[in-house]
C-alpha cells in the first residue's frame, strides 16, 4: 500500500520543488498570455527569491517522492497561498485538496490566492474549497497590496479569498 505524507519542504529540496512546478505548469503553456510564459516556467533563481521573500513550501510525498507542492506566505494581515502545483501524472487524485486543507489549518488568518484569469481549472479548484472570486477592482487593489508582481501580471490575474477574508472586511 502506498504511503503518503504532507510536510514542510526543506532547503535541500529546491530541485525537486522546481521539477514539480515546471512539470505541472505545462498546463498554462497555451492558456496564459504568451508574454507571461517563461521556459522554464520558474527558474531556480525565481524560486530562491520566493523562498527568501518568505514563501514556505509544503510538499505532498507519495512513496517518498515529491508529487505536489503548495506555498504559504504571511504578508501583513493575511496568508497567501502561493505556487500550488501537482505533477501532471498525479493530478485528479485529491493531492491538491489535501495540501490546501492542511495549509488552511495552519493559520487562523484570512487566506488569499491569486491565479491566472484564464486558468479556469484553478478557479474551480479554489471555489470548491470555499474561496470566492474578488471583483476586478478589489483584485487590483489586493494584488498591489499583498503581492510584488508586474503590472502585466496584475492585468491577467484574479484573486480568490476564503470566508475568513470576507468576515474580516
Amino acid at each position: 500500500m502506498p504511503t503518503t505524507l504532507i510536510r514542510r519542504c526543506d532547503g535541500r529540496e529546491v530541485a525537486a520543488i522546481l521539477e514539480v512546478i515546471n512539470d505541472a505548469a505545462g498546463a498554462y503553456r497555451e492558456v496564459i498570455p504568451a508574454d507571461r510564459w517563461n521556459e522554464p516556467y520558474m527558474p531556480e533563481s525565481k524560486l530562491r527569491e520566493e523562498i527568501d521573500a518568505g514563501v514556505i513550501f509544503w510538499g505532498y510525498y507519495g512513496d517518498s517522492e515529491l508529487v505536489g507542492v503548495m506555498g504559504i506566505q504571511e504578508v501583513l494581515d493575511v496568508t497567501l497561498i502561493r505556487h500550488a502545483y501537482v505533477r501532471s501524472r498525479s493530478r485528479r487524485q485529491g493531492i491538491g485538496s489535501q495540501l490546501l486543507e492542511h495549509l488552511l489549518a495552519e493559520s487562523s488568518r484570512p487566506y488569499l490566492t491569486g491565479t491566472w484569469a484564464a486558468a479556469t481549472w484553478a478557479l474551480r479548484f479554489y471555489e470548491k474549497h470555499g474561496f470566492r472570486l474578488l471583483s476586478r477592482e478589489e483584485t487590483t487593489s489586493v494584488l498591489n497590496k499583498y503581492w510584488s508582481i508586474p503590472e502585466r501580471q496584475i492585468e491577467t490575474s484574479v484573486v480568490l479569498a476564503n470566508e475568513k477574508w470576507r468576515m474580516a472586511r
